[in-house]
């Protein structure tokens, strides 16, 4: 099975990890700063989060900072809010300064004034326990299995909490591994010098030129930097979103937990209309066999299909859901084709389980590539 920390070693196999969350590559994840100020204010918001602060130097004289944090979504589920910090409240934040913007860092650690430490990753609580979650049923009154409701992946954390290396892992396995162990990325696959093969996918020409493109591009080329969905399947469980079903009579709804994003399964088509409107959801059929739910999906406008694999509009996505219901985890295995940027199949799949928050759509702004050092000045 192939889970979303196989998903992320692909995003992340060039790029360190400080500059794979920041998008721009601009932190200088080999240096460490420490910064003591008063606590200003907080943009909870996908896909980073920042907060903001004021230092004040030897001379007297206010500078405007702000630092870098995880997505609202991942922040939320790991128990942080906006209660933890008041206005004017003294700090001190450790983090990775900014090459280009003297004013803004990745955040590491949060230092508050008892001497209470926040890591980066840190996690103040784990959503609600097993036995304050409302009793699911099994199947609809019509039989089908019920896959309506709310639903999130485990979330995958640094080995490191300060988030300065080692590996994603699922936060329940966390506490297996040393500080820091491990690392982001992996083999590239096809061998030197041999087309890229990615989760069983071998890259095409016009693929492999699309995929050297994205990735020196990434900021500019990324979906998410412009808080846009990248595709049905990535967005899936990438980053720990929190998503909702809804199963109608004709229609099972999807909403993604991040960046707004919602399609619809129409259950009650057998095949696809003539003329479909490209979107980056396409056009969704379902089918129930025995207890599995089959979804066929064309109709895609040319986009990304999962960093740095591009499609097209050629593109064509299979969705097999499975639930256990004595686990409660809901199985989605998939399969994509498309012979513009790829031969064979691209594969793999995911694994959710009931949410431990409600699904709650969090704000997207990317504010990544401001420059406050001109903002500050404002």
């Amino acid at each position: 099975m192939i889970r979303a920390s196989l998903l992320l070693a692909v995003v992340f196999a060039l790029v360190s990890p400080v500059a794979a969350h920041h998008g721009g590559g601009t932190f200088d994840g080999s240096k460490e700063i420490k910064l003591a100020g008063t606590f200003t204010g907080l943009d909870l918001v996908n896909p980073h989060s920042w907060i903001y602060f004021d230092v004040k130097g030897a001379d007297g004289k206010v500078t405007k900072y702000r630092c870098e944090m995880r997505s609202a979504t991942v922040l939320r589920r790991s128990g942080w809010s906006p209660e933890m910090f008041k206005k004017g409240e003294p700090l001190t934040f450790e983090g990775s300064p900014d090459r280009n913007d003297p004013t803004s860092c990745y955040l590491n650690t949060i230092v508050f004034a008892d001497g209470k430490r926040v890591d980066r990753y840190g996690q103040l609580t784990r959503g609600a326990p097993p036995a304050a979650r409302p009793v699911r049923a099994a199947r609809r009154p019509s039989g089908e299995p019920n896959i309506s409701g709310d639903w999130a992946p485990e979330q995958l954390v640094m080995t490191d909490p300060r988030g300065r290396g080692g590996a994603l892992v699922p936060l329940s396995t966390v506490e297996k591994y040393k500080p820091g162990e491990g690392r982001i990325g992996g083999p590239r696959g096809g061998g030197r010098g041999g087309p890229r093969v990615i989760q069983g996918a071998e890259l095409t020409p016009e693929g492999e030129k699309g995929a050297e493109q994205f990735a020196v591009l990434f900021s500019k080329n990324n979906p998410r930097m412009r808080c846009e969905t990248t595709s049905i399947i990535f967005d899936w469980a990438f980053d720990g979103p929190v998503n909702r079903i809804t199963q109608n009579r004709d229609t099972i709804v999807l909403q993604y937990g991040q960046l707004g994003f919602t399609r619809t399964i129409h259950m009650n088509m057998k095949t696809h209309p003539a003329n479909i409107k490209p979107s980056r959801a396409g056009h969704s059929i379902g089918r129930w066999e025995k207890d599995v739910l089959i979804v066929d999906t064309v109709g895609f406008a040319p986009g990304v299909l999962s960093p740095p694999i591009l499609s097209s509009d050629k593109l064509h996505i299979v969705e097999r859901f499975s639930l256990d219901p004595e686990k409660m985890l809901l199985t989605r295995q998939y399969t994509a084709e498309d012979p513009v940027y790829f031969k064979g199949q691209y594969a793999g799949s995911d694994v959710i389980g009931v949410a431990d928050l409600p699904y709650k759509p969090d704000p997207c702004k990317e504010l990544g590539f401001i420059d406050y050092s001109q903002e500050s000045k404002k």
